[in-house]
């Protein structure tokens, strides 16, 4: 687990993937913004900066993995994607999915590699060679210095398994399946002690899927057994698989009341796309679902708790969330549907296809910088969260084959986050323009969240200016962070993502066509400083507090 400390320079700007831009002209702008008064929300959790890795299209294979590749260690694992999962600042890794873990045998992915079955996926169609397997996940966690979040199979497994695999990974030896992991070279315990039990379990595409009552019985008999072999584990069963599903929140509840016990998480899964959206105006307002989805699942914990008359709390982990054109999926999925329809096919499933490769733009930036946003001012319930996914499939880390990774527009926001987030969360009254929708009513044009180490005397400000049209100056007020009293606040950067095209991407020949700008705040007598945003834009800026 990563607890990086904001020293200088972030690993972006030291590579020099910022570049400098002047402040926008304040006669440009039409309004203004105050974000004042910052209410403490919680401790900044280490795994809210998590991501996704999944045995899906070239996520595994040809992303953090590929044996011929130039900076290919002897272990097959890509050091150049090693380096950006590094940059980017991620803490913890659920793996090994996803869908694909639903028809997954665990045993499939350890010992020998040249022993190890090749299997047909049942959830993307391709074909799994088990190259990598949680033995080199292991490793490569290690080299990332990333927490592993791991998901088991509850569609077509069971209790034994999970208990196996349980033993296998963190059994100390002199046990069977301790003793195994040990013969395949892992001497010492994996420590994993975050599993989610299942994915997804609600929805029709899961093989093996449950409606809610099933799957709350089978959940409670897995846990209470994970939990008698192991009681300081953290285990997060599954949520419904969107807040659009017809089982939400009833799903949620059901689970609770059955299993709450044994739990400490309930997990929510959400993407994001502007045709998904009523409109490009309600696309960069996804945020305000997000939020209701979050508000939703924690007054249903809270409700079952009260109920229950326990101290024990079940948190949030929103471990799936991002930026997905499902659109384009769900269309080629259809495609293959229609051409299996016929007949019987005896055609070798892909191995590592292209899939889900999103190529992200200025505007997805934003918006996944707005969802951060969220997250932070939500951190008292949602408590781990993984940014889906990491590697080539909707992923701000890309990968060629034998050739370079960059990076997509998405990765700077969640780096300035998750290297620099540090401390408390603040969330500010803000007061300003607002937005009328379709979708969500009156929304804030602007959105921010305050982060602040005491100790140290360091903080951070995200912004982001979610109107489609409109550029607006905003003034943020950190003077009543605690321990500020006497202190003056000293701006140490400050970056904008900002294109006047939003639909600007970056590519593996323009990798750099997208990225932050440093911008100069002004700074105020009072403690405050103003920025210009211009329309469909997000901000860094970094401050630390000085005697006066």
């Amino acid at each position: 687990m990563i607890d990086q400390e904001p020293q200088g320079t972030s690993a972006v700007e030291a590579q020099g993937h910022v570049t400098d831009s002047p402040t926008f002209p304040p006669d440009d702008l039409s309004d203004t913004a105050l974000v004042h008064a910052p209410t403490a929300v919680a401790d900044i959790p280490s795994r809210l900066f998590g991501s996704f890795i999944e045995h899906m299209g070239r996520g595994v294979y040809g992303g953090i993995y590929e044996k011929d590749h130039p900076t290919a260690d002897t272990w097959g694992f890509r050091h150049d994607v090693i380096d950006m999962v590094k940059e980017l600042g991620v803490t913890c890794i659920r793996y090994p999915g996803g869908n694909f873990v639903s028809n997954y045998d665990w045993k499939d992915g350890i010992g020998p590699r040249d022993q190890r079955p090749v299997r047909r996926d049942l959830a993307w169609h391709s074909t799994e060679s088990n190259e990598v397997g949680i033995d080199d996940f292991h490793r490569w966690s290690r080299m990332t210095g990333t927490e592993i979040m791991l998901a088991t199979n509850l569609g077509t497994k069971g209790i034994q398994e999970c208990l196996d695999e349980l033993e296998y990974v963190n059994g100390a030896p002199g046990t069977a399946w301790a003793d195994l992991r040990v013969r395949n070279g892992i001497p010492e315990s994996m420590d994993i002690s975050m599993w989610c039990l299942g994915n997804e379990m609600d929805g029709p595409w899961q093989v093996g899927h449950m409606d809610a009552q099933e799957y709350a019985a089978t959940v409670a008999k897995v846990s209470h057994a994970m939990k008698l072999a192991e009681s300081g584990l953290q285990l997060v069963a599954c949520g419904s698989s969107s807040a659009h599903m017809p089982s939400f929140g009833h799903w949620e509840r059901t689970v609770l009341e059955k299993a709450y016990e044994h739990l400490d998480f309930i997990s929510c899964h959400a993407y994001y796309y502007d045709r998904g959206a009523a409109s490009f105006q309600d696309f960069l307002l996804s945020s305000a679902d997000m939020t209701h989805f979050i508000t939703t699942v924690a007054e249903i914990s809270s409700s079952v708790k009260a109920r229950r008359h326990t101290n024990h709390e079940v948190a949030l982990s929103f471990d799936e969330w991002g930026i997905w054109y499902s659109d384009e999926w769900n269309r080629q999925e259809q495609r293959w549907i229609e051409e299996a329809a016929a007949g019987l096919h005896h055609d070798p499933w892909p191995q590592a296809p292209h899939l889900l490769e999103d190529r992200y733009t200025a505007a997805d930036a934003v918006v996944e910088g707005s969802l951060m946003i969220t997250l932070l001012k939500h951190c008292k319930q949602v408590r781990s969260a993984s940014r889906a996914q990491l590697v080539n499939v909707i992923a701000p880390i890309m990968a060629e084959t034998k050739g370079p990774a960059w990076r997509q527009s998405v990765f700077y926001p969640f780096a300035a986050a998750a290297n620099f987030a540090r401390g408390v969360a603040y969330a500010p009254i803000i007061e300003g323009p607002r937005l009328s929708t379709q979708h969500f009513g009156e929304v804030q044009a602007i959105d921010s969240v305050i982060t602040w180490d005491e100790r140290r005397k360091q903080g951070l400000v995200l912004i982001v200016n979610r109107d489609e049209q409109r550029p607006h100056t905003v003034t943020v007020d950190c003077s009543s962070m605690p321990g500020m009293t006497g202190s003056r606040m000293i701006i140490d950067s400050a970056q904008m993502l900002h294109e006047d095209d939003p639909m600007k991407c970056n590519s593996p020949e323009e990798p750099n066509a997208v990225v932050p700008r440093h911008v100069t705040p002004r700074s105020n007598t009072d403690g405050s400083i103003t920025l210009d945003m211009p329309e469909i834009s997000w901000a860094a800026i970094r401050f630390h507090g000085s005697q006066a």
